[in-house]
């Protein structure tokens, strides 16, 4: 958001200062979970989602978030919940950047077969596992490769313990 006058510029500048230190706020509270960090934290986010501005399309955009408190909120009730979706956005950015090169397929068997591969790529490379590798392994039969559900069973136990 970009403020027209120097006043407005102030305020997206102050208010982006304030959302900054909430993150800040929020990354110490999933290293250290505490009732009375979590209280401040959401006192926090109550001033400055409804505090109010002399810019109104900033105003609203303060109102929109705060409608969203209870999931912008979750990680004080989970800690372990990620503060970002970038993990999410990687994930897809593969599909994206073949659909704009391709122009996307010729028929739904097409895109099926695109978005399992590139699912299986994907995984793979989050489970440290050559992807070609891997495809050597089922389309010959050899076996040296666990499935993939069960490497991602024990990686989740694994992180757990």
């Amino acid at each position: 958001m970009i403020g027209l006058t120097d006043k407005q510029k102030e305020a997206v500048k102050s208010i982006r200062s304030d959302i900054w230190d909430l993150y800040a706020s929020l990354k110490n509270f999933k290293e250290q979970p505490d009732d009375r960090k979590k209280a401040d934290i959401e006192a926090q986010f109550d001033k400055i989602f409804t505090q109010k501005t002399c810019f109104a399309s900033l105003n609203n955009a303060l109102k929109r978030i705060y409608r969203n408190k209870p999931e912008l909120l979750r990680v004080l009730d989970f800690p372990d919940t990620p503060l970002h979706n970038n993990t999410s956005e990687n994930d897809i950015r593969d599909y994206v950047k073949r659909r704009k090169v391709s122009g996307s397929t010729r028929s739904e068997q097409g895109r099926r077969c695109r978005d399992t591969f590139t699912s299986l790529k994907k995984t793979c490379r989050k489970l440290n596992v050559s992807f070609w590798d891997y495809l050597e392994d089922r389309l010959f039969g050899l076996n040296k490769i666990p499935y993939l559900s069960d490497l991602i069973i024990n990686k989740a136990l694994n992180l757990s313990v």
